[in-house]
């Protein structure tokens, strides 16, 4: 990896803080995060809405052939 200046640095430490103190924010008044993996959003938490999307796009198209 390549050295970052000290104030990019800075700034990304910033933003690290900020996103890890959401997160925990969120998960303790219960309320679910959205996470990119793959290309596609994962979302975490209990009252994460349950997505019917989680199957495979070759098992989606077979759905969709028949």
């Amino acid at each position: 990896m390549t050295q970052l200046s000290p104030d990019t640095q800075e700034m990304l430490d910033s933003l690290q803080t900020a996103v890890a103190e959401t997160l925990e924010r969120k998960r303790r008044l219960g309320q679910y995060a959205v996470f990119w993996e793959n290309g596609k959003p994962v979302f975490i938490g209990e009252d994460a809405p349950h997505n019917d999307d989680t199957a495979s796009d070759d098992q989606q198209q077979a759905k969709t052939r028949h």
